[in-house]
């Protein structure tokens, strides 16, 4: 089943950001505003630090377009924090890591592999009605490209801001759209 137009029930969670724990509540901090949400298996892992070090990498360029960016992992708001002062790579990241040791927000965004009570790697992006409007979810060894992420968000945001446009495949910023109709049947 597509999790596509899925409205994200409401949750609240403890998250590490910038020197400092905060809550996340989804209604108050999602709600109205373009959402990328990153969920990776654990801190203190091999492929999980170099996705999110790429993932800040790119966060300046998705905070432009008027994304928030945030990541998410079954682990503790604490162990990000320790994380974050010992890794090289995640002591860049200055976007928001929520934890989610109760797995609530893996279970809502279905990407909880139950027997390992870790996330797979799972990438959303939310509209500013709170629906999943685009998704990826790999296995636990499958790396994933932030540049690919934030093509998939400005086609996301380009296709909620012109209604009957589409974006072709390799779709980028500034290149050609399609306007669905009789005439482009089998012209393509």
């Amino acid at each position: 089943m597509s999790l596509i137009g899925k409205k994200i029930e409401n949750f609240t969670a403890q998250a590490y950001q910038n020197e400092e724990f905060r809550e996340v509540n989804f209604e108050k901090d999602f709600l109205g505003k373009w959402n990328v949400v990153v969920f990776y298996p654990a801190d203190f892992t091999f492929v999980c630090p170099t996705e999110l070090e790429d993932l800040e990498d790119h966060r300046e360029e998705l905070e432009k377009l008027g994304f928030n960016v945030y990541s998410v992992s079954t682990d503790t708001h604490f162990t990000h924090k320790a994380w974050h002062d010992h890794s090289e790579a995640i002591g860049k990241v200055k976007f928001t890591m929520i934890g989610d040791p109760t797995k609530a927000i893996s279970r809502e965004f279905e990407v909880l592999n139950e027997e390992s009570g870790l996330a797979y790697r799972g990438t959303f992006i939310i509209n500013p009605e709170g629906k999943i409007v685009a998704y990826e979810v790999n296995d636990e060894g499958i790396g994933r490209d932030a540049s690919e992420l934030v093509r998939r968000a400005k086609a996301a945001k380009f296709v909620a801001d012109n209604p009957g446009l589409v974006c072709p495949a390799k779709w980028k910023e500034g290149e050609a759209t399609l306007k669905p109709g009789l005439d482009l049947v089998g012209k393509i």
